[in-house]
């Protein structure tokens, strides 16, 4: 029903395989001659025949006089009114179940395959469909549900700056076909893209809104005619132009489903400068059924936009930004946002209430794959720890364990003492006696547990959960396990933590994860099922005695639940916001990045403070001024140029060392008196530094062990 059968011109036709409106004007213009040799047999008697022709080329004929009358656009309305009414009533059906995902963006892989700027990238759906046809594909098999016509220039307007104003309709009916061809074998829907003239209307332009209406219209009326299943208006700036192209769409066919979006900055205005207060009624308003935001910028700002809009209608939402801001490197304008960092968006953008999801400029197959994963597991875990229904009883929790009571950090957290860890780093190999001695060594000095990293830095290294164990029994010191969403789906993780808190592992840090290309192994695959609010979330379920799904499984487990955090962000208000986010989660904890400019950890504290939960400033003794360099730029430590002055007067390695250690006991003694407690790090497994700090305390000097 959403191929070619869907288009003969008002005739009520039963075949298998009606004839196109070309196809119908070309047999209407036939002599009657060569009718005859078309439509009979040899030797059927001419008086059959005469009167056999008169009445098909009636039936043939009539209505395209009455087409021609009324505009070839309008035809459209007619015959497919039923259709289109079910493909109305099945998307907007679809986006009540569960999120659809849209595609990402054709011209960056058209860019990337070769095809340059300067082209014509609509007119490639007539020179090129072979290169379209398969972007297509690329999409679909990556899991896209929604796939976009090639057509988002070709409109007349900006047809006619490549000579092509005359082409509209071939430009927009191949596009139409060749995605509703790549979709045959696949579940999805094929949308429109209509994006602006690029010329301003009035009452700022030359252009009237019946030019622009018009131009629209045709270009419509082409996709449609294409077999479209929905118009998708896209990275509309103005709202006066929007709103031309859904009435244009209307006048096309008032049953079409109309996805509208504006194209906003990073305050979430259009570039008329409409806030979302605006736009979203006007949209609503003029009848638009989905409405929502693409293009322009990142995920970010783009949610703080359609959190706004989402106050202000029930009408189904649609967010599509684009990976990031783009950064020119060697004269290209590059999108530097992850696959995985956009799936973590995806599904904020999904809790947020947006029921239409997907990517603009800079989004490829490998973002969509992730994506896909990323709401396919939002979906099912949606289904399974939704609300019981009537009758239904809700699941069982069980109290959870005070945090006194779960273990010894636990213990010192809730009397208000401070406490000290040390990072220790699993090996890249399966000899761990130098991490067993230097736990030995530190629990020698005092300290209250071992801090064991994931993977830092994305790199391969041995299971941090083994070697957090293996310290416990063979050192008798607390570990404090890095958990990270970076390597398991969501079952995975549930398990990871079933079995670490049977084997006696008490007490975790909840974080996110260094994406895989940070680290040795670019190529390998990230999952980020869910990311460090999404993980405390499941542990604190667990804590409680109930699995990923809200099912019950018996006594829970009895984690302390830390979070990471980082005081030196540039965007210190996304920071805070996710550890709002992460305290309501059910954080207990946190642990900041290395602490160097006590002002941003003060700034931190007095921001937090609504949400306070205790907080262990993280030393870190550099040992040189490359090391100093590599956490300012590459790890996105606030390191002042005071602390870099300092590093750089020390001539000799051991110097810098010495000046390193310095640095943090000065930032030991002073985060003593505003934090709860220290995790003093051990650069390239050298413990005696740690321990060198920690001599500020006045309380690490060994003790028998």
């Amino acid at each position: 029903m959403k191929t070619r059968n869907a288009k003969p011109l008002g005739l009520c036709v039963v075949a298998e395989e009606p004839l196109l409106p070309q196809e119908i004007m070309t047999l209407a213009a036939t002599s009657t001659s060569m009718l005859a040799k078309i439509l009979f047999k040899p030797g059927t008697p001419k008086s059959m025949r005469d009167k056999d022709l008169d009445a098909r080329k009636r039936i043939i004929s009539e209505p395209l006089r009455r087409i021609s009358a009324g505009r070839r656009a309008q035809m459209q309305k007619q015959p497919s009114s039923c259709i289109l009414d079910t493909m109305a009533t099945d998307l907007l059906a679809r986006l009540k179940q569960s999120p659809v995902l849209c595609d990402g963006a054709m011209g960056t892989l058209l860019y990337s395959k070769g095809i340059f700027i300067n082209r014509c990238y609509d007119e490639l759906n007539v020179s090129q469909p072979d290169l379209i046809r398969g972007i297509h594909h690329e999409y679909l098999q990556a899991g896209a549900e929604i796939i976009e016509t090639n057509t988002f220039g070709g409109n007349s307007f900006r047809l006619a700056r490549h000579s092509m104003a005359s082409q509209v309709r071939e430009i927009n009916v191949a596009g139409a076909r060749l995605a509703r061809e790549a979709a045959k074998s696949f579940d999805v829907f094929v949308a429109g893209s209509v994006g602006p003239l690029g010329v301003r209307i009035e009452p700022l332009g030359k252009t009237s809104f019946e030019e622009a209406r018009t131009a629209f219209r045709d270009q419509i009326a082409a996709l449609v005619e294409g077999g479209v299943d929905l118009l998708m208006l896209e990275t509309f700036g103005y709202l006066e132009e929007l709103h031309q192209a859904i009435l244009a769409a209307r006048e096309v066919n008032p049953k079409i489903p109309v996805v509208a979006h504006v194209t906003i900055d990073e305050d979430g205005n259009c570039l008329d400068g409409s806030t979302p207060e605006t736009f979203t009624p006007r949209l609503v308003e003029w009848g638009a059924d989905v409405i929502g935001c693409n293009c322009s910028v990142g995920p970010v700002a783009m949610l703080d936009a359609v959190e706004r809009m989402r106050a202000l209608t029930s009408v189904p939402l649609a967010a599509q930004p684009n990976a990031g801001m783009p950064r020119s490197v060697e004269g290209r304008n590059i999108y530097l946002c992850s696959p995985e960092y956009m799936a973590s968006y995806a599904r904020k953008f999904v809790a947020a209430g947006v029921r239409l999801v997907g990517g603009c400029c800079g989004t490829t197959p490998d973002h969509t794959r992730v994506m896909k994963s990323a709401l396919r597991v939002g979906d099912a875990r949606a289904k399974v720890s939704s609300a019981p229904g009537p009758g239904q009883a809700k699941p069982a929790t069980t109290a959870a364990v005070a945090i006194e009571q779960r273990s010894r950090l636990g213990a010192k957290l809730a009397a208000g003492d401070f406490l000290t860890m040390v990072e220790i780093v699993p090996p890249k190999g399966t000899d761990i006696r130098k991490e067993i001695e230097g736990a030995r060594f530190v629990k020698s000095v005092g300290v209250d547990g071992i801090n064991v990293p994931d993977s830092p830095r994305a790199s391969a290294r041995m299971s941090n959960q083994a070697l957090s164990l293996l310290i416990q029994q063979e050192v008798g010191i607390e570990a404090i396990l890095h958990y990270t969403c970076r390597d398991r789906n969501v079952l995975g993780i549930q398990s990871d933590l079933l079995g670490a808190a049977a084997t006696g592992i008490r007490n975790l840090i909840c974080i996110t994860g260094d994406p895989p290309k940070m680290g040795s192994y670019p190529d390998a695959t990230a999952v980020f099922d869910v990311d460090a609010i999404g993980l405390v979330n499941i542990v604190h379920n667990l804590n409680r005695g109930l699995d990923i799904g809200g099912n019950p499984i018996g006594v829970g487990t009895t984690f302390v639940i830390g979070v990471g955090a980082n005081p030196g962000l540039s965007d210190m208000d996304e920071e805070i916001r996710r550890f709002e986010y992460k305290v309501q989660a059910g954080a207990e904890y946190v642990v900041t990045q290395p602490v160097f400019d006590l002002g941003l950890l003060e700034s931190f504290l007095r921001r937090i403070e609504h949400c306070r939960i205790p907080v262990v400033a993280g030393i870190w003794p550099l040992v040189s001024v490359r090391n100093a360099e590599f956490m300012k730029n590459e790890l996105r430590v606030s390191v002042p140029d005071s602390i870099l002055e300092r590093m750089v007067r020390a001539k000799t390695p051991e110097a810098a060392r010495e000046e390193g250690v310095a640095i943090a006991r000065e930032m030991l003694v002073a985060v003593r008196e505003i934090a709860q407690g220290a995790q003093i790090s051990a650069p390239m497994g050298r413990y005696s530094l740690a321990v060198d700090v920690l001599e500020a305390l006045g309380t690490s000097r060994p003790t028998s062990v």
